[in-house]
């Protein structure tokens, strides 16, 4: 069961760590209307629900950011891999176009949600070590978890923005550094650092089934983060490949982690936060349902039980097209897209004529041959996946080695016989380090992953020559009179930010 299920109906609802609303269950003499955080945190039930707070403001990620929009479609549509049926959002529209600047409404939401996210570890971090008397097991593993959550939120904001606020203790009107400046890339890098390895030393068992953070996703983030700062912009190399290369193979030696037998295993309810699944963010219709499932299905084609059908992010045809002859990844309804399906979501089945995403596609919320869906999807978003460890893994010690080893070799066929394909076998280290990529965007697409790919390597796929060009001057293949500059290795601050705190200035270079 999600632990969401059991704390945030009860805990989040109230509201109570930011507006003060009813609190009575866990405070036996306090006036509800008085709590603040320096009278709130007195119980270990506190800590508790403080925590919970920090996994719920992740769901930032799925709220809406405009008209037929959610805030995830800014990471896919600006890879080249993903279009949209609806020409409604002039903010996706221009993010489409390469046309966006900090005004943009999802470039702004990114920036809210993920200081959301800080603010509210940064309370837990503050305030949680101070509660007595509580489990000091389960404290430790509270703090952890919170320090894993304000790691994922900056490393999600130094590659998207560059050099951003540090913002490490709580804050209010009255603190010296409320209106902060912007800290070097290579700072906020030590802090995710920092705070991954101290959520090592927390007592996190290695999995954690209901959905709460495990040693296996801190120390496979923690993988992630060193082999980016291998890479663009921070070119740290040789030393941080190795890195990568040796908290990757933890997490493959003593996870316990293991890839699905089948696709359909990514987005059933029953494998949640389980096996492959390291981290995702957590729903639950009762709480809070999925609220993608509308955004991603065909633009009014009648293939579900919802009643709005909107095709907010689809595929590219070229994207679909990419994948090699046989692989299993892109047959109908078996990998990770559907090119038809139920007429309503549970009558005959009818040709779409155009691919769209199966990876996050709720059956249950959809419906299915036969069965009406319910509307009402639980299904979570996928953060940190297995596969991408095993990627990570290969990558990174093809780079630290000089040459891919049998292990590396074994943990991309993996991948590949999972695909049905064909292993690969005796190649150079640069071939080898072209074909990882090709799997990374084959096998992690439409997962928030793709972009931050392009900007580490300077690269991107090119799906008519199967290899890749560089970042400046790549052309989107469905419409070549877009194409990337060097101005969008960043996105811009929002402008908003900049005008009501001027130490963020120099905006970024080309806004």
């Amino acid at each position: 069961m999600k632990f969401y299920h059991k704390q945030l109906q009860i805990l989040l609802l109230s509201a109570l760590l930011i507006f003060g609303s009813s609190c009575k269950k866990f405070l036996e003499e306090e006036d509800p209307s008085n709590l603040s955080p320096d009278t709130y945190y007195t119980l270990p039930e506190h800590a508790e629900t403080a925590i919970a707070a920090a996994y719920a403001r992740t769901r930032f990620i799925g709220e809406g950011a405009g008209i037929f929009v959610a805030n995830f479609s800014m990471l896919e549509v600006v890879t080249g891999t993903a279009r949209t049926e609806t020409g409604q959002n002039s903010d996706l529209n221009n993010l489409i176009g390469l046309q966006y600047n900090g005004d943009n409404l999802l470039v702004r939401n990114w920036w809210i949600g993920l200081y959301s996210v800080i603010a509210q570890c940064n309370l837990v971090l503050d305030k949680v070590p101070a509660i007595t008397p509580m489990d000091e097991i389960r404290k430790a593993q509270v703090l952890g978890e919170a320090r894993f959550l304000r790691a994922w939120a900056y490393f999600y904001l130094v590659r998207l923005y560059g050099d951003v606020p540090l913002i490490s203790t709580t804050q209010t009107t009255e603190s010296e550094n409320f209106l902060p400046s912007r800290a070097p890339s290579e700072e906020v890098y030590n802090l995710i650092v920092a705070d991954l390895t101290q959520a090592e030393e927390a007592g996190l068992p290695w999995k954690d089934a209901s959905g709460r953070v495990s040693m296996g996703a801190v120390k496979s983030l923690l993988s992630k983060v060193y082999l980016t700062m291998a890479g663009q912009p921070l070119n740290k190399g040789a030393s941080h490949y190795v890195l990568a290369r040796d908290k990757a193979l933890d997490v493959i030696n003593n996870g316990g982690f293991r890839l699905f037998d089948s696709y359909m295993d990514l987005h059933s309810l029953t494998t949640e936060n389980r096996e492959e699944h390291i981290f995702e963010i957590q729903y639950l219709a009762t709480v809070a349902g999925n609220p993608m499932q509308q955004l991603l299905l065909p633009n009014f084609k009648d293939v579900s039980a919802y009643s709005d059908e909107i095709g907010t992010t689809v595929p590219t045809r070229q994207f679909y097209e990419s994948y090699e002859e046989g692989d299993l990844r892109a047959k109908d309804r078996e990998g990770f897209f559907y090119t038809s399906y139920y007429d309503g979501g549970n009558g005959p089945l009818k040709q779409l004529n155009a691919p769209y995403i199966y990876k996050h596609f709720d059956i249950v919320a959809n419906g299915t041959l036969g069965v009406e869906g319910t509307t009402q999807s639980d299904l979570n978003w996928p953060q940190i996946r297995y596969a991408d460890v095993l990627l990570v893994y290969a990558e990174a010690q093809n780079r630290a080695d000089g040459s891919p080893n049998a292990g590396a070799y074994a943990a991309v066929n993996a991948i590949r016989e999972r695909a049905e394909l064909a292993p690969l076998a005796g190649l150079s280290q640069t071939a080898f380090e072209e074909a990882i990529w090709r799997e990374r965007w084959h096998e992690l697409c439409y997962e928030g992953i793709t972009w931050f790919d392009m900007v580490r390597l300077r690269k991107v796929y090119n799906e008519a020559t199967n290899r890749f060009d560089d970042f400046a001057g790549h052309a989107f293949p469905d419409n070549p009179t877009i194409k990337l500059s060097e101005k969008n290795l960043l996105f811009p601050l929002p402008t908003t930010e900049i005008r009501n705190n001027p130490n963020l200035t120099p905006q970024n270079p080309g806004y």
